[in-house]
């Protein structure tokens, strides 16, 4: 009787993010489309020491074993968790991990990364070139895979501080704009101020409503795509706001691309399903800052990216550069 055919070795991916944590399992040496996936909608905690290690793995380990169980698989070749906030938030993360994991699963490698790093690698894989992830914030990363030029980035900085383009950024400019028809001040839109009071109410109690709120920045997001709307519907102000937007997504991609040549730019994340009223001006606004880069359709999600590390770490054939806040690479011993 014939063997059955040897399985090959199995990789798991991770995206931990603001909306909950996603877990893949993929087989490598096979198409990684789709990989048997979970989600859970609890996003990691942070904390005094930052991203806690204890509460992501107590999500993570039951359901990976449930996942290989499933498989019929007895370990993991490579496993890459890619997060939010990794590099300024995840020395728990660095700290405990690659114990925790290789004791869980055996895994023979470990990669922790930011989760602009997996969007890089999900978007345009292990090619040189920039990204950029926009969604609730915005990020660009850009590398030419050399160890000297390591990774450049741009943004990233939070909506306080940064995040210029992102949806809490068009947001927070639509009711700006919404404020300013209320006050009768210049620059404002009566079509912003109907839809602010649409979905909050009086636009007088914004301010209590929102300031003190844990997820601001999400609130502000949620109201990007009411930007976009009075944008396709011809409001001059909303149109504006996105112009701006554009520019600043297109800043950002400029500040990371490789120097010379015709460097490959790649947007990803959830603000770009907004459609035409926002790509319409990033196209118009790249083709400006960057000329001779050629634009593509990213290639998969931040999840697909962490997958595709796991792989090209247990192949040998990682490219992508190592850094110790943005791509740890661990190989445990024995």
């Amino acid at each position: 009787m014939a063997e059955p055919p040897r399985r090959g070795p199995y990789v798991l991916g991770v995206d931990s993010g603001g909306s909950g944590l996603r877990i893949a399992l993929a087989e490598v040496g096979h198409p990684l489309h789709p990989p048997a996936a979970r989600a859970s909608q609890e996003p990691v905690r942070t904390g005094a020491v930052g991203i806690d290690a204890t509460h992501l793995l107590s999500q993570l380990v039951p359901v990976a074993q449930e996942l290989l169980d499933e498989a019929g698989a007895d370990g993991l070749a490579a496993i890459c968790v890619g997060a939010a906030g990794m590099a300024t938030l995840g020395d728990d993360l660095r700290a405990r991990l690659p114990a925790a994991l290789t004791e869980a699963f055996g895994a023979h490698h470990l990669a922790l990364a930011a989760d602009a790093v997996t969007a890089y690698a999900g978007a345009l894989g292990q090619r040189p070139g920039a990204v950029v992830a926009a969604g609730t914030g915005m990020i660009a990363m850009g590398t030419d895979l050399t160890a000297a030029g390591g990774w450049r980035r741009a943004d990233g900085w939070g909506h306080l501080l940064g995040d210029c383009g992102g949806g809490a950024w068009i947001g927070r400019a639509g009711l700006e704009a919404a404020m300013r028809a209320h006050d009768g001040r210049p620059g404002g839109s009566r079509a912003l101020l109907a839809c602010a009071e649409a979905e909050f109410g009086p636009v007088t109690g914004l301010p209590g409503a929102l300031y003190p709120r844990p997820d601001r920045p999400a609130v502000l997001a949620s109201f990007a795509p009411e930007v976009a709307r009075c944008a396709a519907d011809a409001d001059p102000v909303a149109a504006g706001i996105l112009a701006d937007a554009a520019r600043h997504i297109a800043d950002a991609a400029a500040a990371v691309c490789p120097p010379g040549g015709h460097p490959v730019v790649a947007l990803t994340g959830g603000l770009f399903r907004m459609g035409e009223p926002l790509l319409a001006p990033v196209r118009t606004a790249l083709a400006g800052r960057l000329p001779h880069a050629r634009r593509e359709t990213a290639g998969g999600s931040p999840l697909d990216g962490a997958l595709a590390i796991a792989a090209a770490l247990s192949e040998d054939r990682l490219k992508l550069p190592v850094d110790p806040k943005l791509l740890q690479i661990t190989r445990p011993m024995g």
